[in-house]
């Protein structure tokens, strides 16, 4: 399985990406792509699944950290 993305830029000018939906690699080398929702500028990206996306989340949908991984 993999992540389909569309980036969007921040007021500050800074890149951030939406998780828009997911893909699946088939035998054949085709891919069968899931949306969620559609996005407004009309870019997407597929990328492969990381160690983030299989984290704890916590119910607003922030990645869950644990004590030692805190900045302060």
């Amino acid at each position: 399985m993999k992540k389909v993305l569309c980036p969007v830029e921040g007021k500050n000018g800074k890149t951030f990406w939406l998780k828009m939906g997911r893909a699946f690699d088939n035998k054949d080398g085709s891919m069968n792509v899931f949306l969620d929702a559609y996005p407004a500028n009309g870019k997407l990206q597929v990328r492969e699944m990381d160690e983030r996306d299989f984290a704890p989340r916590d119910e607003a949908g922030s990645e869950r950290r644990s004590g030692a991984d805190l900045p302060f």
